[in-house]
């Protein structure tokens, strides 16, 4: 990877002292896993209308009451569509709880179904709705990330790691279980990591200075999305400021550099800034007040209360929980990112000879901090009801370089068994994550999310819901082809991983692999209560199942009927 013309040193990350960036990798990536990772996300359709999902439906319930009523209030949707959680209330007008971008981003896409279903107040129905707000405002662009996501770790590790990583990212993360909900941790991770791009382009010297102000495009709109995303906009001005001054050049031409950046930043974050404070003004009485405010189930307000917005003084057990519970804890459903740790010590070292490396092990560094002290001081309850701790989304993509430095260390390595290791950790993350997101509801008090629930209802014939049971496929003939696909990419990342050339890992790396994966597997099964809680929270989602097996699914019903 070459740097920028512009910057002091000549190495970049994933070019150290070792040769790993120049390993042997295997051939081009066949297009059919690309082909398969996109089914995987287009065709997977993990929702359930009798769960009323509040964190989805509430948000809109408000697109519907800006199409339908031209109202920010949902009182008349509440009415006409029925009740939903995750709601606010001020002087009895009721709002989404939560950060208003999809609310809106969802209009123009709910006013043409509204066309397409015959333009009267009942023509879109619940189950069309979720599907299409999804498929386009969290689907598609964690699809497009993906291409970024790809190109960045291309510029530091071989192209055979950065396919890697990035499909394990796609399938093995939180990545996956938020791009197939409508809720805004996926979109703040997109959004984020599209201002981080814009600026490490413009870093790079491979993108005009009005760069920036995409990136203060994608930073504006990440606050609008989640409110919790503005601590993570602090790690994007702490790298741009790195990369602005790092550069070789006198120290006014860097001071008037940096102010041309922060003011192109600016302007492009400004619209979505200001449009979030009028909407605070016009919903709240001002516009430093959000919803959290006045939260209408008095059983959340006490997660909100004290300290600011809720984050108070770090609790241990908050943070073992969101990194290592049986549950939902970030490190058991993903152990590939547990990689990070020793990949960001790599990218320390980096630093001592790269600007570029410098800025990214700074970013890297912050972002972990800050979001460990967020979700170790937040309520640990407050994730309820999801796949994994949800809150820790958009910090996942800023750990996937450490992740691709340590996977060449280990590539250049002669430990083979470190390496098959390495690599068990991210097929056995796509096995486990991946097959939790199928289900993507994963109530407080089951024991384990994977063997605990998830498991049962596959073996039991509760196949993902999918697209294609809309077509008239019946399960669980429907959900057989997301499974195999999973199965089959968790397989290739192995290998890729693993191989120096071609697919065929060496007995060493086998040999690491099945003893990494026996023990992960092995901490899922000693887990694994198999209590009543367990099989209560199968009963519920096998009674409210989408898709059940063998039962026509009807994709669009007839609302006058």
């Amino acid at each position: 990877m070459s740097t920028a013309p512009q910057q002091a040193e000549p190495t970049a990350p994933g070019a150290p002292e070792s040769s790993a960036a120049q390993a042997p990798a295997p051939g081009r990536t066949p297009r059919a896993v690309w082909a398969v990772l996109v089914g995987l996300y287009v065709l997977a359709f993990p929702y359930h209308p009798g769960l009323r999902s509040p964190n989805e439906l509430c948000r809109l319930w408000q697109t519907r009451a800006l199409v339908e009523y031209g109202t920010l209030e949902i009182n008349q949707a509440l009415r006409d569509y029925g009740y939903v959680g995750d709601l606010s209330v001020k002087d009895g007008r009721y709002y989404p709880s939560k950060a208003p971008l999809l609310s809106f981003a969802a209009v123009p896409l709910y006013a043409v179904l509204r066309w397409v279903g015959g333009g009267f107040r009942y023509a879109v129905p619940e189950v069309p709705l979720v599907f299409f707000s999804r498929l386009l405002l969290t689907v598609l662009p964690t699809l497009g990330m993906l291409w970024g996501v790809r190109r960045f770790l291309r510029a530091s590790v071989s192209p055979g790691v950065a396919d890697a990583v990035t499909v394990t990212y796609g399938l093995g993360s939180l990545g996956y279980s938020y791009s197939l909900l409508f809720m805004s941790h996926q979109t703040t991770a997109v959004l984020l990591f599209g201002s981080f791009y814009a600026l490490w382009r413009c870093a790079r010297g491979e993108w005009r200075e009005r760069g920036y102000l995409a990136a203060g495009a994608f930073a504006g709109a990440t606050v609008a999305a989640e409110y919790t995303g503005a601590m993570a906009v602090l790690g994007l001005v702490l790298y741009a400021v790195l990369t602005v001054l790092g550069r070789q050049e006198p120290p006014r031409a860097r001071l008037l550099r940096l102010g041309r950046a922060a003011g192109l930043a600016t302007v492009g974050a400004l619209p979505f800034v200001v449009g979030l404070m009028l909407y605070h003004e016009a919903a709240f009485g001002h516009p430093l007040e959000s919803g959290y405010k006045y939260l209408n189930d008095a059983a959340y307000q006490p997660w909100h209360l004290g300290g600011f917005l809720g984050i108070r003084y770090p609790d241990p057990r908050a943070f073992f929980l969101s990194y290592f519970s049986p549950l939902r804890g970030l490190f058991t459903l993903s152990p590939f990112l547990l990689l990070a740790v020793p990949g960001l010590v790599l990218l320390r070292r980096e630093g001592r000879a790269s600007v570029e490396a410098r800025a990214l092990f700074w970013l890297s560094a912050a972002l972990l901090g800050g979001y460990t002290y967020f979700t170790s001081s937040f309520s640990y309850e407050s994730w309820g009801w999801t796949t994994g701790p949800r809150h820790l989304t958009g910090l996942v993509p800023f750990l996937l370089l450490p992740v691709g430095l340590l996977l060449e260390r280990l590539r250049a390595g002669p430990r083979r068994w470190w390496l098959g290791a390495a690599a068990a950790a991210c097929a056995t993350s796509i096995v486990i994550t991946g097959t939790a997101t199928f289900i993507n509801y994963v109530p407080d008090d089951v024991s384990n999310a994977f063997l605990g629930l998830a498991v049962p209802l596959l073996k039991q014939g509760y196949l993902p819901p999918s697209v294609l049971s809309f077509w008239g496929i019946p399960q669980p003939v429907a959900g057989i082809p997301l499974l195999l696909g999973l199965l089959a990419l968790a397989g290739w990342v192995f290998a890729r991983v693993g191989a120096m050339e071609g697919y065929k890992p060496a007995p060493g790396v086998l040999l690491g692999g099945a003893i990494m994966a026996a023990l992960l597997l092995g901490v899922q099964v000693a887990t694994t209560a198999h209590h009543a809680q367990d099989r209560g929270a199968q009963q519920h989602l096998r009674s409210v199942w989408l898709t059940p097996p063998h039962r026509a699914v009807p994709f669009w019903p007839d609302p006058r009927v």
